[in-house]
């Protein structure tokens, strides 16, 4: 609105595909401008007759985009535009009054923040869905040996309930890490306006209350500030995530080959060959695998955006975008796909036991001379310098026999589930307390 057009080249290309990928924030700016035009009914900038036309008018929004009927266009730029837009249509002034003590990086960050709380707890209730398929895989099989390897050689005797208690534990751990993005996230940015605040005396907390976050982020130029890093924190988290599914996803490749045949996939979970009629690919496991990688770069995008910018806003900033959504979409579906997959696989317990030899069970022989008064390091260099002669035990005896905390005889899967229990308590408040919310703020 200048007495110059901006050059279409330039509009194009510094609008890029955001016209596109706000289609995923359209209710949460929604959300965001009725707890504004509410602040703004009490401070007196709107009336109550306007406030109530608002209202109707962003529900009708809310519905449109939940048909997929809302359209932004790339002149729009954005759905904050669009919307305005919109409103301006159909309201004429009233539509203009909306953005009065806010700017449009107000309305990234508070629907960005909206779209993210409700992706953890997505995220977080996928999870809460594949650890206890985890947990129930080892419990099965918590009798089944398999070698154990370090340096990609055989160690010492292992088991199928080791291993995947092992997953399971790893993903509880995300959790804790998925809860700090949540906490950081959970901080309300509306009202920085650009990031030095706005002379009105607009009510910050009163938006706060109203969207459910838990606390304002105080300085409004750390708010600017910090677009780019609470994403950082978040990919983060999720790229945790990835890490154990690509672990789980690189054992099964490896462990299912015909070499091992340890496991089997379930035929409809493999894909097959162009030419070689006898292939049963873990393609599904190898994609997971290379997708954890995405999110990594995902997580590098946006560390070496945030990280080299001076303070206050800059344009920068609208391409943390793409790389947040884009994370949540690949975790999502590969926590789901991978429960999927741990439900339908398969234990060859001969298999397992075959791939046991007399020397894994060296340390085991090591320790029975200890346990008789000799030093270990005289015991390990009894048992190296007679390698050949080491007896095998039999491989189920021996992973029950090992019983302290964490052992393949005491694997303590009921730890891992009193401590899902408690996970699971929190996000359905956390749930409630969202919907709650965003119920009550339409009305």
């Amino acid at each position: 609105q200048k007495n110059y057009d901006v050059d279409k080249e330039i509009e194009k290309f510094t609008v890029g595909n955001d016209y596109l990928l706000d289609k995923n924030l359209v209710k949460y700016d929604v959300y965001g401008s009725i707890a504004h035009a509410t602040m703004l009914n009490k401070i007196k900038i709107i009336n109550n007759n306007e406030l109530k036309k608002l209202k109707k008018a962003f529900l009708e929004i809310l519905k449109l985009s939940e048909a997929g009927k809302f359209e932004i266009k790339q002149e729009d730029e954005d759905c904050h535009t669009a919307i305005e837009n919109y409103l301006t249509k159909k309201l004429g002034n009233l539509g203009k009054k909306i953005h009065a003590a806010r700017s449009r990086n107000d309305q990234v960050l508070v629907a960005t923040r909206i779209y993210s709380k409700e992706k953890i707890m997505e995220a977080s209730k996928a999870l809460v869905s594949l650890v206890p398929t985890l947990i129930d895989f080892a419990e099965k099989n918590k009798n089944a040996p398999m070698p154990g390897y370090t340096h990609t050689r055989k160690a010492m005797p292992s088991s199928v309930g080791l291993l995947f208690g092992a997953y399971a534990e790893s993903l509880l751990d995300d959790f804790e890490l998925l809860e700090t993005a949540y906490k950081l996230n959970n901080q309300n940015p509306l009202g920085s306006v650009t990031g030095y605040g706005v002379n009105l005396e607009i009510d910050r907390e009163l938006t706060t209350k109203l969207l459910g976050f838990e606390k304002v982020q105080n300085n409004s130029l750390y708010v600017q500030n910090s677009r780019g890093k609470i994403e950082s924190a978040i990919v983060f988290a999720l790229s945790k995530i990835m890490d154990d599914l690509a672990k789980i996803s690189n054992d099964l490749i490896m462990f299912s080959m015909e070499e091992f045949g340890y496991f089997s996939l379930p035929d409809n979970f493999t894909t097959g060959s162009s030419i070689m009629p006898n292939k049963k690919n873990p393609d599904v496991l190898e994609l997971i695998r290379a997708k954890s990688t995405v999110v990594q770069s995902n997580l590098y995008q946006l560390n070496n955006m945030a990280s080299k910018l001076i303070s206050g806003y800059n344009r920068d900033g609208q391409l943390t975008k793409e790389p947040l959504m884009e994370s949540f979409e690949i975790t999502l579906s590969s926590i789901n796909v991978m429960n999927l997959v741990i439900k339908g696989l398969k234990v060859n317990k001969e298999n397992c036991i075959k791939g046991f030899d007399n020397s894994i069970f060296a340390t085991d022989e090591a320790i029975e001379l200890v346990k008789k008064g000799a030093p270990f390091r005289e015991a390990y260099k009894k048992v190296a310098e007679n390698i050949n002669k080491v007896q095998k035990i039999n491989p189920e005896a021996n992973i029950l026999s090992k019983k302290h905390i964490g052992a393949t005889g005491n694997l303590g899967l009921g730890k891992a589930k009193v401590q899902l229990s408690k996970i699971k308590l929190e996000i359905s408040k956390q749930e409630s307390e969202f919907n709650s919310k965003l119920k009550n703020l339409l009305g």
